[in-house]
């Protein structure tokens, strides 16, 4: 296990590096000893020192839920990171580049909770009796340490990107709300276009079969600790397209068909 003082020092590289526009070395390169605990506690640290400068909780982020992304990564289970207030930005928005290390954008859906949801056998159905509502959202990612580092050509691991708070930046949810149980989520998905190209579809069943069962996978991992999901807490259910980059002068457009469309402009 890492010393606190190795998490502490991590957690401040990652910071340096997203405050000053600079990508720092992975991890795991230094740190090879590093495992998923270590890496949740390195992110942990990098989460407690924004909500010391006044950022809040505002949800949780689930990733790696396709079995093809964790394949990429060499894992069998998903990761999650930590939504925070400064990482909202509405539909129609103006995201500038420069503000993010090699951005990138996912299309999934977003639940907004209801009623307190915890425990280790959390199911689907109980997923949607909490929840409020569904809405499509995007998810800005970005890395705060290189994908490959350029001196050594070291890639990084998974246990890099739970650290790098699994690699969240943001959330674009759309401005349209739907009841869970209004909607077949396993067939519900998007269009993704750039430039007024489709760069990226998907539909939700690609994530763990149902979106809600990111959802129980996360209350699965925080059972252990005592704690669950809250109500009013926003949650990413997972992705169920590739990360698409963005760069100035993008413009993007996630088409959900009847349940509505996100649009962003990158500067």
């Amino acid at each position: 296990m890492l010393t606190p003082e190795q998490i502490n020092h991590a957690a401040l590289d990652l910071d340096r590096a997203e405050r000053e526009r600079a990508q720092t070395r992975p991890l795991t390169l230094e740190l090879r000893d590093m495992d998923m605990d270590d890496a949740y506690a390195v992110q942990k640290a990098w989460v407690d020192m924004k909500i010391a400068r006044g950022a809040q909780i505002t949800g949780y982020k689930i990733g790696l839920t396709s079995r093809a992304m964790q394949q990429v990564m060499n894992i069998t289970t998903p990761d999650f990171g930590v939504l925070l207030d400064e990482m909202l930005f509405p539909s129609g928005s103006t995201i500038t580049a420069g503000d993010f290390l090699d951005p990138r954008i996912e299309a999934e859906f977003g639940f907004v909770m209801k009623k307190p949801l915890q425990g280790e056998n959390v199911t689907v159905e109980e997923v949607m009796d909490a929840t409020d509502y569904v809405v499509p959202a995007l998810e800005l990612i970005s890395a705060r340490s290189t994908r490959t580092d350029p001196e050594t050509g070291y890639t990084r691991t998974v246990f890099d990107t739970i650290a790098d708070n699994a690699a969240n930046a943001g959330y674009i949810p759309a401005n349209q709300h739907f009841d869970p149980a209004e909607v077949d989520l396993r067939w519900s998905g998007a269009l993704l276009y750039l430039n007024g190209e489709i760069e990226e579809s998907g539909l939700g069943g690609a994530v763990m079969e149902h979106p809600a069962n990111g959802i129980c996978w996360v209350c699965k991992r925080f059972a252990r600790h005592g704690v669950g999901l809250e109500p009013g807490q926003f949650v990413l259910s997972g992705s169920f397209t590739r990360p698409v980059a963005i760069k100035p002068g993008d413009e993007i457009v996630a088409d959900y068909g009847a349940m509505g469309k996100i649009e962003i402009r990158v500067d």
